[in-house]
């Protein structure tokens, strides 16, 4: 995959076999009969403009989506009124799973951008995935990822320091935009630092000045939303992270 291409998710508006994303969220052992069955319950819903819902709390659970362009967080109303934010989500990632136990969604999905994604009704799915045992397992390994991010969520807001949670919450963000074949030392922030510092659980002037400092000390260049890692190593130090694996997922920082 070539690293120097900045970032730029949209424009992606194609079938599942042609899609270049379809790696992420398939299995890799389907076959090309296979995904004709997946993409033909596949459906393509209209794009979301900036700040639209994709579902929001309580809504009944139906399905469960695949980001095909742009970005979405995920949140929860505290009692006041206020978000908690639980999740930013990128191409190539899904949406919905933590609906299936209760049959309804805990949370409100709400595009940060022009988005579109791909609808999977979760009846057809699984109807689906009895036939095809490569999709079974393919679902069983996502919902153990959900686990799996939620842990390094809470692993992540335990750390005591603010850079700690930054440096790793870019690091991530860098990885995953890699996993999609873009650049993982420049890309485009598309959520704002309000948002940053709701999700780390920090100050929004705490980030912002997180930010100043990690670009005075020439970690990282910061123009707007536009960002540039500088130096990977400090990151990774700040982060507590001796050696980062490039298998990080949709949620997990």
């Amino acid at each position: 995959m070539r690293d120097n291409k900045i970032v730029d998710l949209h424009g992606i508006n194609v079938s599942c076999n042609e899609c270049s994303l379809h790696q992420l969220c398939l299995p890799q052992s389907i076959d090309g009969a296979e995904l004709e069955k997946l993409d033909y319950i596949i459906e393509r819903k209209k794009p979301l403009k900036r700040n639209e819902y994709l579902f929001q709390v309580g809504s009944a659970f139906d399905s469960i989506y695949v980001v095909r362009s742009g970005s979405l967080k995920t949140f929860s109303p505290t009692i006041d009124g206020q978000e908690q934010v639980t999740g930013f989500h990128l191409p190539g990632e899904l949406l919905g799973l933590d609906a299936i136990g209760k049959g309804h969604h805990p949370c409100v999905a709400k595009a940060l951008e022009t988005t579109s994604v791909c609808e999977i009704p979760f009846d057809r799915l699984e109807e689906l995935a009895q036939e095809l045992p490569t999709l079974q397992h393919q679902l069983l390994r996502l919902m153990s990822k959900e686990i799996f991010d939620d842990q390094e969520l809470m692993l992540l807001l335990g750390k005591k320091t603010a850079e700690a949670r930054l440096s790793a919450f870019l690091l991530s963000i860098s990885l995953r935009f890699k996993q999609r074949g873009f650049s993982s030392t420049e890309f485009y922030l598309s959520m704002s630092r309000n948002d940053i510092a709701n999700y780390l659980g920090l100050a929004v002037e705490t980030v912002s000045r997180m930010f100043t400092r990690f670009q005075d000390d020439g970690i990282i260049t910061a123009e707007r939303k536009h960002i540039m890692i500088k130096n990977w190593n400090a990151l990774q130090q700040m982060a507590g992270i001796s050696q980062l694996s490039e298998k990080v997922s949709k949620s997990s920082i």
